[in-house]
């Protein structure tokens, strides 16, 4: 395609700076925290570069529906939110994908662009491959090769309907090429994720100091987190995770800090296991 037809993302992470060509409208599709976060360079580079875009948001995860963390990321606010909230698997993603075929008949963007592996990205990709809309899937060719996962049936979906697939590494470069998905759809970028840490650092320092709030000391303490279904849902798994942090604690004497998720929490509470020893 000429250049004025198609969308690359040239990622340079020492510099900071990511430098796109692309259709005259994007459709930013997001609807999960991690997406927001790992799609924030390009919202931003998009910004920066003077270009038509606008930010659909599924409301996949509730409790990021507000404008809080557009606002705390120093994000301007998505144009669409479909609110599509929790469910089974079947029932959210049909809901993100009839909210999202209606806002792309409504005004059909000239590309869609999908982050990563939820089910706001197989939505928002399938909606647009049936009305024939360009797809550009950010993070592809990551595997787990682990099938039972949601995750992976998503991004492996996603990666067979995009029209360019934006990998991260080598590695998900030869996985793509694996599955014969032809060389010429595959830009090598390197990952949103540095480019976020490196942008969203500066942002969060300025705004929030929580080793201070927390009375905590730089490199003194350790950070976990856990949430996805089947490392939570399992009474013994999460039960073994929560006792081998304590005895991480324990071990180096340093406190383990665990902001936890609200389905983990949840879980914790259900089973009626104990956190003690945890922060």
């Amino acid at each position: 395609m000429p250049a004025s037809k198609q969308i690359g993302i040239f990622s340079d992470n020492i510099k900071g700076k990511l430098v796109l060509v692309c259709y005259p409208m994007i459709s930013v599709v997001l609807g999960t925290r991690p997406e927001i976060i790992k799609m924030s360079p390009i919202i931003r580079a998009c910004r920066e570069q003077g270009l038509a875009y606008e930010i659909l948001h599924t409301g996949q995860h509730y409790l990021c529906h507000g404008p809080d963390l557009f606002e705390q990321l120093d994000l301007p606010l998505p144009v669409h939110n479909l609110d599509a909230g929790s469910g089974t698997q079947g029932a959210q993603t049909a809901a993100i994908l009839a909210g999202v075929e209606k806002v792309f008949l409504r005004q059909p963007p000239g590309i869609v662009l999908v982050q990563g592996d939820t089910n706001t990205v197989l939505a928002g990709a399938l909606a647009a491959a049936k009305l024939h809309i360009p797809v550009g899937h950010v993070e592809a060719g990551l595997r787990s090769f682990d099938r039972s996962m949601p995750e992976e049936i998503n991004r492996v979906i996603a990666d067979h309907i995009a029209d360019q697939l934006y990998a991260p590494t080598p590695v998900s470069c030869r996985n793509l090429l694996r599955e014969g998905i032809a060389r010429e759809r595959i830009i090598l970028t390197g990952n949103t994720v540095v480019d976020a840490v490196l942008q969203n650092i500066r942002i969060a320092r300025s705004k929030v100091h929580p080793l201070d709030d927390l009375g905590l000391e730089p490199q003194g303490y350790f950070l976990a987190t856990a949430h996805r279904p089947r490392t939570v849902d399992d009474p013994v798994r999460l039960g073994k995770i929560l006792e081998g942090l304590r005895m991480v604690s324990t071990g180096f004497g340093l406190p383990v800090v665990f902001p936890m998720h609200p389905r983990t929490r949840k879980m914790i509470r259900e089973f009626s296991l104990s956190t003690a020893g945890l922060r």
